[in-house]
């Protein structure tokens, strides 16, 4: 399964904002600087971000973005599906009511599901920082 280059970049301004919280409204250009990305692409990620409820945004001089959500809560599961959406990834084709191959694909993307359900940034920028680099 591949994610759209939006997760990743989601992924990262999220860790990048978990790591720097407490320096609360970060600006469009130093972020899009540091993530070596484009405003307006950057902006983009970030509406959606804002629209999930997972960082919110600060209009005026001393505005900026910052985390809505706690940073110990926020998920991967969170950040996929506000880029991704939530939706079913396999859908039968099939006239046949009882798809058996939709029913393997389900059981994949609940385990998935599950998985990024349970991993939070918070975790993995730590592990990082403890061993001193995150990809």
């Amino acid at each position: 399964m591949k994610y759209t280059k939006a997760t990743n970049y989601a992924l990262h301004i999220v860790a990048y904002m978990v790591k720097q919280e407490g320096h609360e409204n970060m600006s469009l250009q130093p972020l899009a600087q540091h993530l070596a990305m484009s405003p307006t692409y950057l902006s983009k990620i970030l509406t959606q971000l804002v629209k999930a409820n997972l960082i919110q945004s600060t209009p005026g001089v001393n505005g900026g973005y910052s985390l809505r959500k706690k940073k110990e809560e926020i998920t991967f599961l969170d950040v996929t599906q506000a880029i991704e959406g939530s939706g079913t990834i396999f859908t039968c084709h099939s006239d046949s009511e009882d798809c058996q191959l939709q029913k393997v694909m389900r059981e994949a993307e609940t385990s998935l599901t599950t998985f990024l359900a349970e991993k939070t940034i918070y975790q993995v920028v730590q592990d990082a920082t403890e061993h001193n680099h995150i990809h």
